[in-house]
Parts: structure tokens; sequence; C-alpha cells
């Protein structure tokens, strides 16, 4: 075993003390771990760029054209997604900014580090790669519907379409345009090439140090409304533990292969916590913060789940097919 594939097999085991080191620094010295908020959005760039270097682009127009992994994707998103999530809040049951919280994170689905974990975790990520245009417009038109639905009308007004788009363009078009840069750059340059061998070092030290900023610079959030928020952790973590089921059982009615369904359940369960992060701070001051502490809550389990999804999907889960 290479050392690449040594720090790749282990990758877990650094994933797990970064986010040790993120609670014990960012709970002890909260006064300094917010400030690093503003290294999330650049690292996940950087990320990004890096995994989409490793991706051959020839043939993501194939997997544009992969009809029936879309309509797995629309079905898992944005149909059984919110029956989920109504049903965990109606035996859970929260108050209105709470409620909004959970429903702000839970029905939008990711669109930029789930492209990383779904690799992590033998997926496709040429497949949800190509399809992050179509959850990035599915859900802005749907969730001022989902709200109106589920919270009533005077919520609708509350949904700005500013963050989505800042980070659709920041976290996916940036790093793919630059990452195709390299990769032609590779083909002409001996130099380039070189790059794009360093850069496939990159990935998991990388995420590493994402997790670790953004439980480090988001935990404190949590400690003066922990009392408040506590109500929504089942909530949350039953969430992470039902997608993967339904999920696998819209696969198969889709007849999915093995890394067409691990990449819908990684994007079934990974939500869109760091783009409605900056929706949630932008609602009106008396729920700003209290919505913006569910919405990070949902950040820090969500991290630790995947940690076990990238383990137990391809093991468990949904087995073959490397």
């Amino acid at each position: 075993m290479g050392k690449r594939e040594w720090i790749e097999h282990y990758q877990i085991i650094f994933y797990i003390i970064a986010l040790a080191l993120g609670l014990a620094i960012g709970l002890a010295m909260p006064e300094n771990a917010g400030s690093l908020s503003a290294m999330i959005s650049p690292l996940l760039a950087v990320l990004l760029t890096v995994m989409f270097s490793q991706i051959p682009f020839l043939e993501l127009r194939i997997a544009m054209y992969n009809k029936r992994f879309i309509g797995a994707l629309v079905m898992a998103n944005f149909v059984v997604v919110p029956l989920v999530v109504w049903g965990l809040t109606f035996i859970f049951p929260q108050s209105p900014p709470i409620l909004l919280g959970v429903y702000l994170v839970l029905l939008t689905p990711c669109i930029d580090y789930v492209i990383v974990f779904s690799q992590l975790g033998h997926g496709d990520a040429k497949l949800m790669l190509a399809a992050t245009p179509f959850l990035f417009i599915l859900q802005v038109v749907l969730l001022p519907i989902y709200l109106w639905i589920f919270l009533g009308k005077e919520y609708i007004g509350l949904m700005k379409i500013e963050p989505f788009v800042e980070a659709f363009m920041l976290l996916i078009v940036g790093p793919l345009l630059l990452a195709i840069a390299i990769q032609l750059w590779s083909k002409k340059m001996v130099i380039g090439g070189k790059t794009i061998n360093i850069m496939a070092w990159l990935p998991v030290p990388f995420m590493a140090i994402v997790l670790f900023v953004v439980v480090t610079s988001q935990i404190w959030k949590l400690r003066n409304d922990y009392e408040q928020i506590v109500g929504v952790i089942p909530i949350y973590l039953l969430f992470l533990l039902v997608m993967p089921i339904f999920s696998r059982i819209i696969g198969g009615l889709f007849r999915l292969n093995a890394k067409e369904g691990r990449t819908l359940i990684f994007s079934s369960g990974t939500r869109n916590s760091l783009v409605v992060l900056p929706l949630a701070l932008s609602l009106p001051k008396e729920q700003a913060s209290l919505v913006a502490a569910v919405v990070v809550m949902q950040t820090v389990i969500e991290l630790f789940g995947e940690m076990i999804y990238i383990r137990l999907i391809p093991m468990l889960v949904w087995r073959g097919g490397e």
C-alpha cells in the first residue's frame, strides 16, 4: 500500500481527529474560534477544486444524460425528504422559529461538499457534479412552496435567492472552471501533469481542514441556545438513519447500479447547511440567532454522520460495483 492509498484508507481517523479538535477548541475559545467562519467558503472552494481536478470531464456529458439517476435524485430529495421531514417534525414538535431552521436545512439538498463525500464513500462524483444544477434550481424554486405548506405564507418572504446563487458560483462554477483549466494545462505541459498528481494527494487533508474549521467556528453558536434547540437532535439523527433506507428503495425502483445508488444516498442524506446558514443569519434579528443555531446543530451532527456514511454505506447499505 502506497502512502497516498494509506492516507485514503485511514481517512476516517483523520476526520474524527479534526472533528474532536474542532469541538474542543471551539468550545474552549469561542471568542477566537468564531473568526474562522470567514475561511469556510474559501477552503471549500479549494477542496472542490482539488476534487474536480481528478474528475475526467469528458465523461461528465454522459453523466448528465443519466435520466434514471436524475429521476431517482428528484424523487428522493423533493418528494420523499419533505415527507420524512414533515413526519419527524410531527413526532417531535417544535416552536415556529426552530421549525423554520429545521425546514431550511433539511429541505435543501447539498450542492457542494456532498460531491467530496460521495467520492470518499465510493459513489460517483461525476454524477453528483452533473446533478448540481438540477438540485440548485429545484431547491430555490421549491423551498418557498415547502415553507408555505409547512409554516404558512408569512414565511415565504423570508426566502432570499442571493445566498444560493453566491454559493453556486463560488463553490461550484469557480472551482469547476479552474479544475478544467488545470486539466487542459496538464495535457500541454509536464509541470501541469505534475500539478494534477500533487493535487491527488490533497482531498483527504483538505477535507480534514474543512471539518475542523466548520466545527471550530460554528460550535460556539450552540452554547447560548442549546436548551431551546436540544429537541431537534432526534430529528437530525433519525433523518440520517432513515434516508439511506428510503434511498436504497428508490434506487432499486429506478434500477440504479451500486455507485449510482451510493451517490443517491449521500445526496439525500447530506443537506445544504453551509449555504442556508447565511440565509438564516439574514432573517430578522429576533429570529436569526435561534434559526442559525438550529442550522449549526444540524451541521455538527451531519458531519459526524458522514463519517459513518463513508464507512458503512459501501459496506452494508449498497455493496459492490467498486
